[in-house]
């Protein structure tokens, strides 16, 4: 049964629609969008296998279509700009609609365009990959990499709707649904502990890719994220839980350079390294961590730190991250599986302990 949930935020409120099929159903594209003048942002590896299927629903629309390279390394102002000159050179007003088809890098980057264009205009989210369907295409959260630090440069901004059609993940490689799953065994992590149990006694069915499975997952991580995003739309307070693992991921990606590790990959390692050292805190226990560690293994997960970055690698990533203040790291670690602290400065001699230890002996 096709499930739709809301993303609670006064006007801003949008619905989230999560089924098998969903790219059949013209409706769910064609109410959400307000003039003739649509956009479809994808990348060369998506558009093969999905962009026929939403365009056909566009033929009365003065439709343009952008083909972005994909990769993480791409997500950059250079080929942002490419999403500007078709909207530009097609002189598309501010009542334009523009589509994000595609996962993560297509969805932070068509919205963070959709920010930008004319001070703001109406973007949909169609992602296709397990990671962009339970965390990325939610919450408004937009922007591009520098090579100084990753997301460093965006903006908070809600699209009109999310449609998840979780056939799409068929055509998914293995890599990418592992680094998908990454982030539902945060929101376990983070927040819902059943949820956490659920995947130790199930991580198979999402491995062989079952409908009903995946479904659950994505709605569970969906429903979490929005009521997080609800309370906290701008990351003042409880929303930066939703960044457990990623200060050290985010420096994994940036130090080894981008598209070097996937953005799941590098959140894993850095959900090991924050649980190693919640635990120094003396908040988890070894058999706590040693779950966390089963898990990220049996979902195809790495969970060692590349043995090339080294500590003052990892301090210099971390020390570009948007929770921190006056150059002081905080970082989200666990008082226990299912509950995340809000950010917090660490002794660095403990810190440096996790970064010098975990995963180097």
């Amino acid at each position: 049964m096709a499930t739709v949930m809301q993303v609670e935020l006064g006007e801003r409120s949008y619905p989230i629609y999560i089924d098998a099929g969903n790219l059949q159903d013209e409706s769910l594209i064609t109410r959400h969008i307000k003039s003739k003048q649509v956009v479809i942002v994808t990348n060369e590896t998506v558009a093969p296998l999905y962009l026929a299927a939403l365009s056909r629903y566009l033929n009365d629309f003065m439709l343009e279509v952008v083909i972005l390279p994909d990769g993480e390394q791409y997500k950059t102002l250079t080929v942002l700009d490419t999403i500007f000159d078709a909207l530009l050179e097609k002189h598309f007003s501010r009542n334009a609609t523009l589509i994000a088809l595609g996962g993560g890098v297509i969805g932070d980057m068509s919205g963070f365009a959709a920010a930008c264009y004319q001070r703001g205009i109406d973007f949909i989210q169609v992602p296709t990959t397990l990671l962009a369907q339970v965390d990325s295409s939610v919450g408004g959260k937009t922007g591009i990499n520098h090579r100084l630090g990753k997301n460093m440069i965006g903006a908070f901004y809600q699209p009109q709707a999310v449609i998840i059609d979780v056939n799409v993940l068929s055509t998914l490689d293995d890599k990418q649904l592992s680094a998908g799953i990454a982030e539902v065994i945060k929101y376990g992590l983070i927040c819902d502990s059943e949820l956490f149990i659920w995947l130790e006694n199930n991580i198979e069915k999402i491995l062989a890719r079952e409908t009903e499975a995946l479904i659950f997952i994505i709605e569970r991580s969906c429903m979490n994220k929005a009521r997080v995003v609800a309370e906290d739309e701008q990351e003042s307070g409880i929303r930066a839980i939703l960044n457990f693992g990623h200060t050290f991921g985010h420096a994994i990606e940036a130090g080894m350079g981008y598209g070097q590790y996937l953005h799941g990959e590098a959140v894993a390692i850095g959900m090991c390294q924050a649980a190693d050292l919640s635990k120094r805190l003396g908040w988890l226990n070894e058999t706590d961590v040693h779950r966390i560690e089963t898990l990220c293994l049996k979902a195809g997960l790495p969970i060692m730190p590349p043995e090339s970055l080294l500590a003052d690698d990892f301090i210099a990533g971390m020390s570009v991250d948007k929770k921190n203040i006056d150059g002081d790291i905080r970082l989200i670690l666990l008082k226990k599986i299912g509950e995340a602290s809000l950010p917090m400065s660490v002794e660095r001699s403990l810190l440096l302990k996790t970064l010098n230890e975990y995963g180097r002996r």
